[in-house]
């Protein structure tokens, strides 16, 4: 489920990110994608996607066209959203 950012919660922290691993090797295979930091990915030389962490669970914020979007990255059905999301918009 897509949705807007609203509330602000923490950026995903070095622990937050070792959970995320996985998440972060399928983005890694993306082409066109530039991880300038550990979570942290640029497209196009700006901003494109990272992730927060909150007691809700994970989430990432993705660029799609001007705005972000808050995606939930918990379950592999979430994730795999996410990974078909980024590749769509690494495409356009």
């Amino acid at each position: 489920m897509r949705k807007r950012i609203g509330q602000p919660v923490k950026h995903a922290g070095q622990r937050a990110l070792n959970q995320l691993e996985p998440v972060l090797v399928l983005l890694r295979n993306l082409p066109g994608l530039k991880e300038r930091k550990r979570g942290l990915f640029d497209h196009a030389g700006r901003a494109f996607l990272h992730f927060h962490e909150d007691p809700a669970g994970f989430f990432a914020d993705l660029r799609v066209g001007d705005d972000f979007v808050r995606l939930p990255v918990n379950s592999k059905r979430e994730i795999a959203m996410l990974v078909r999301q980024a590749r769509r918009a690494v495409e356009a």
